[in-house]
């Protein structure tokens, strides 16, 4: 018997995404973006399906360390670099690549001997203001990379766009040109498409696109869906029923009693709540797919279950599954109903979760 509740990964639809993130970015190499446990999906699960990757970036060096156990011999970027002297051992060990967006992590570079050298992904702060070097301190770091012995050259050079996900909002063209002139005329890889930039900035996708949860079959811009983009989703979250029950109009349901049946229908109780992953939050109204339909949650979503309104005529059965989201109903729109977005559903799961590689 299947587990429940559980994240069914199609492998399938993650090649599917794979190709055709490639067609919308054919003089790209892409890298694919599986922090935070692949998006949820299962971070060995991801990179076993994605062969055909040119690379992939990771938030965390735990996060490469795993893949590397796991036999991926493919190119590794640390998109948050590293913190300890100590890690920079691993980098050679394990021959990952790292971004360097502070200055702290280029002393550690220049004071450390290390037996080969490390290469480096240079990040310029074009305008998200988060991380990165500011455009008046661009020159001295690189100049100061190039001199390290400890580091790889050419250095290669990046940046992060803060509102790629909004395309009619010139920020994004703003930063590309403030990218674009520092780095004009200098050798190495450049990457600044996440994305948002890869579906909608086609004049930034450069030598290599970084796709995060488009690589899920996941549209990153608001309004929007994967499949809009020829994209497939590549989790469902399936639970199921395990009470059926009459109900009458004007008794309520779950905790706090807020909400009131208007006339009599049926309750189904599905097993899945915020101790799975699924917020509390979600409000009275979103959708469930049961059954080949979509029914609402009525009621506060608790620990291990949810409450749906299947209507007073419903044949519903206590073992039929229930999709939280997926192919039937699409994550995006789940997170539209909570006020959420599709990347904090997917990566919220908890172990409670069997994640399934079909």
């Amino acid at each position: 018997m299947k587990p429940f509740p559980r994240a069914e990964i199609s492998r399938s639809a993650l090649q599917h995404n794979m190709k055709r993130l490639c067609e919308i970015a054919p003089s790209s190499q892409v890298m694919a973006v599986v922090k935070a446990n692949g998006y949820g999906h299962g971070l060995l699960n991801v990179a076993s399906c994605l062969d055909t990757a040119d690379g992939f970036g990771l938030a965390r060096l735990e996060e490469a360390l795993i893949l590397r156990s796991g036999g991926v011999k493919a190119k590794l970027l640390l998109l948050e670099g590293v913190f300890r002297t100590e890690d920079l051992y691993k980098l050679v060990e394990h021959d990952i690549e790292t971004v360097v967006h502070h200055s702290s992590q280029l002393d550690m570079l220049e004071k450390v001997t290390l037996s080969s050298p490390v290469q480096v992904w240079l990040k310029i702060d074009s305008g998200m203001h988060r991380l990165g070097f500011t455009p008046e301190e661009f020159h001295l770091m690189y100049e100061r990379l190039m001199q390290c012995d400890n580091v790889a050259k050419p250095v290669h050079l990046m940046t992060h766009f803060a509102c790629a996900d909004e395309p009619n909002n010139p920020m994004t063209s703003a930063q590309f040109e403030v990218f674009s002139g520092l780095t004009r005329d200098l050798p190495g890889h450049r990457t600044l498409a996440n994305s948002a930039g890869t579906l909608y900035w086609k004049e930034t996708q450069a030598d290599w696109v970084r796709a995060g949860i488009a690589l899920y079959g996941v549209s990153p811009v608001i309004g929007d869906l994967g499949r809009d983009h020829g994209l497939l989703p590549a989790m469902d979250l399936v639970s199921r029923l395990i009470a059926v029950r009459r109900h009458k109009a004007g008794e309520p349901v779950g905790y706090g009693s807020h909400w009131l049946a208007k006339q009599d229908t049926q309750l189904g109780i599905v097993a899945i709540g915020y101790g799975d992953g699924y917020p509390r939050n979600a409000p009275e109204g979103t959708p469930v797919w049961i059954n080949g339909r979509l029914v609402p949650i009525v009621g506060r979503v608790s620990m291990d279950m949810l409450s749906v309104d299947l209507g007073i005529d419903a044949s519903d059965q206590v073992g039929d599954e229930a999709v939280l989201w997926g192919s039937e109903l699409p994550v995006e729109v789940v997170a539209e109903h909570i006020g959420t977005i599709a990347y904090e559903l997917v990566t919220k799961l908890t172990p409670r979760v069997a994640v399934c590689l079909d």
